[in-house]
């Protein structure tokens, strides 16, 4: 007999900032979830209420960096009855291994779903050895 098992709600996770910020403004850790295939490790993040335009993305001293801002204007003036969850921004890093591919690192945004492509190096990847 299978068990059953209710979904648990995450709180979001308010960012432990090491750098001052010149920005007046929370930031969170967007949710992630990390998956690996043969060729890639894809990478999902959680970050509703940012647009494309609004998500920097980049790599620096082997370590993958994102961030998202909100567009703070769509919330002025506007008094909430209920929340579930605080405004703010975004921000996550990863340190990459040697074995990804960073140039070739791709990235799409839909819905507030962030969708990381990190390709592997052709060493990394899984092969078959012919016998002789």
């Amino acid at each position: 007999m299978a068990t059953r098992q209710e979904l648990q709600v995450q709180h979001k996770r308010e960012l432990d900032k090491k750098e001052e910020s010149t920005i007046p403004a929370r930031a969170f850790l967007p949710t992630a979830d990390i998956y690996e295939t043969n060729d890639a490790l894809n990478v999902v993040l959680e970050m509703p209420g940012v647009d494309k335009s609004s998500v920097d993305i980049h790599v620096e001293d082997g370590a993958l960096k994102i961030e998202g801002r909100l567009d703070f204007s769509k919330y002025q003036g506007l008094q909430p009855l209920y929340t579930e969850y605080n405004v703010g921004n975004y921000s996550r890093s990863f340190r990459l291994s040697s074995k990804i591919d960073q140039n070739k690192i791709a990235a799409e945004l839909k819905d507030g779903v962030l969708s990381l492509v990190l390709p592997k190096v052709e060493e990394a990847k899984p092969r078959t050895i012919q016998v002789k």
